[in-house]
Order: structure tokens, then sequence, then C-alpha cells
């Protein structure tokens, strides 16, 4: 299945802690970096979420908030990855941001051009890319 959310990061699946309805879903990339994603209990089962299992972070790029370096403010928002700004594509209203993530890792966010500019967004810039576990949909290979 393709789809249209470019932010597709393979993981293994670390751990998963049980809940009544939600499950949190820790995963591991490939250079130790671990998110976490909330999910259905359900959606857990169907997939064959278990610690070891092969799975992908799917993120739409809107639900990828950009922050600087360490900024200095704590968040509710567990996923606060490290990394540089790679490009910055302008468009009218909101810009397109690829940041390259410390494991080598690609993320892509969609914010408005002028969060951009009060940030300073520039390629080279050291940001941090911050994302809700609730936003990180889990996939696996079929």
């Amino acid at each position: 299945m393709n789809l249209s959310a470019r932010n597709q990061l393979k993981a293994t699946v670390a751990g998963v802690k049980k809940g009544a309805v939600n499950d949190e879903v820790s995963l591991r990339l490939a250079d130790g970096t671990t998110l976490t994603s909330i999910i259905t209990e359900t959606s857990c089962e169907n997939l064959g979420l278990k610690e070891g299992a092969e799975a992908y972070a799917v993120i739409k790029a809107s639900n990828v908030m950009i922050g600087e370096g360490d900024g200095g403010l704590r968040l509710s928002a567990r996923n606060q990855l490290k990394g540089v700004v790679e490009s910055v594509r302008d468009g009218a209203v909101n810009c397109e941001v690829d940041v390259k993530l410390e494991g080598g890792e690609k993320i892509v966010s969609i914010i408005t051009m002028s969060s951009a500019k009060r940030l300073g967004l520039v390629p080279g810039k050291e940001v941090r890319a911050v994302i809700k576990a609730s936003d990180i949909m889990v996939g696996v290979a079929e």
C-alpha cells in the first residue's frame, strides 16, 4: 500500500504497554532513538505488534512541529527528535521543512511561513521535530 504520509520510519517494536482501550507502543529506530505511539488496543492486536516485530512509524507532515534546538521548553509531546534543517521550500502560506535526524533518517514537516521565519529556519540550523504520540500511526509490512 502506498500512502500520502511521507514520513515512514522503519522501526522495531521495543515494547507494548497494554491499556483498556489504547496501547502505548515503543518503536526503536535503527540508531536507537525511541518513538512512542498511542494506538487502539484493537489495532495493536490486528497488527500483531509485540516486542521485536518490525513496524513503521507513519506520520503526516502536518503533524510534525518544529522547535529550536533545546529551546528550554518542556512539552507534553514525548517525541522530540534532534536534527538539522536540510531544506526549506517556501509556499504562499505554508512551507515544507526537511529535517535530517541524528540517526540519518529524514522527516518532513509542513508549518506556516510565519513560523519558519520566526524560527529563522535555514539549512544547517539545529532543530527538534516534535510529534505527539497520538499522531504516530503504526504500520506493518504484509
